[in-house]
């Protein structure tokens, strides 16, 4: 079965107030089996306006990445990331 995985490009208003999101997703993430492939860190951009944080979460499989967005846990801390942060997540399937 082909792994799961989000990624997401994002840009933090506020820094604390996003400390509050990550460990609201916690949870989620360890209930899904999600791991960090990156996390911020050095980019650059080649195309496109960008984002100043990219996200890569791999999954178990697709289904694991759709449930863990769609979580009540996640949910939760969506609400949280949306006031702190703008961004874009897509959920993509492997090869």
């Amino acid at each position: 079965m082909p792994k799961g995985y989000w990624i997401a490009r994002v840009d933090v208003r506020d820094a604390e107030g996003y400390k509050d999101y990550v460990a609201a997703a916690k949870p989620a993430f360890e209930r899904f089996g999600a791991a960090f492939l990156a996390r911020g860190g050095e980019h650059e951009k080649a195309e496109g306006p960008g984002r100043a944080r990219n996200v890569i979460i791999e999954f178990p499989s697709l289904a694991a990445a759709h449930d863990c967005y769609h979580s009540p846990e996640y949910q939760r801390a969506v609400a949280i990331r949306q006031k702190v942060a703008d961004g874009e997540i897509v959920l993509v399937e492997g090869i």
